[in-house]
């Protein structure tokens, strides 16, 4: 009985430790993975011509990513991500400054670097972007290419 008692008791206080820690719901990991589900929407809403569905999608991921970096301010792919979250809704000078922010955090980071370039398109700024494209284009990478192509096309090619 006394064995019953002893393993119950150890199954019931792991019952509450798995459920304690299971609550990530305020994570920055789960945060920034709900984040990018809503991003991935939001550009599959931009594809079918639904832009403001797709910027309210936007606005939501960058609630969720800022809470994110509230935990994790080292984190380059945080910030990528809300410098194109900010990008895609129309704050041009907000996004600059995660993606450089990004930039202080890994200056080499293939995202950011595309993402800041593509921006610098929008914002004609084509020497910059071109800066961009320096920086990826020993990395092998679909960054330098898609970077290159918009760069050619002056934006014309999807951001």
């Amino acid at each position: 009985m006394r064995i019953i008692l002893i393993i119950f008791s150890a199954l019931l206080l792991n019952t509450f430790a798995f459920a304690a820690g299971s609550d990530s719901s305020g994570s920055e990991e789960t945060l920034y993975n709900d984040a990018v589900k809503l991003i991935k929407r939001a550009g599959k809403l931009e594809k079918k011509n639904k832009p403001e569905k797709a910027g309210k999608l936007y606005s939501q991921a960058f609630k969720k990513l800022e809470e994110a970096f509230g935990s994790d301010k080292k984190n380059p792919d945080i910030l990528n991500y809300m410098g194109y979250t900010s990008r895609k809704v129309g704050n041009f000078s907000d996004a600059e400054k995660y993606y450089l922010k990004g930039l202080d955090i890994n200056p080499k980071h293939n995202g950011i670097n595309e993402y800041l370039g593509e921006l610098y398109v929008q914002t004609n700024r084509i020497d910059k972007a071109n800066e961009r494209l320096e920086v990826l284009k020993n990395c092998n990478c679909n960054e330098y290419k898609e970077l290159e192509l918009i760069i050619k096309t002056r934006g014309s090619k999807v951001y």
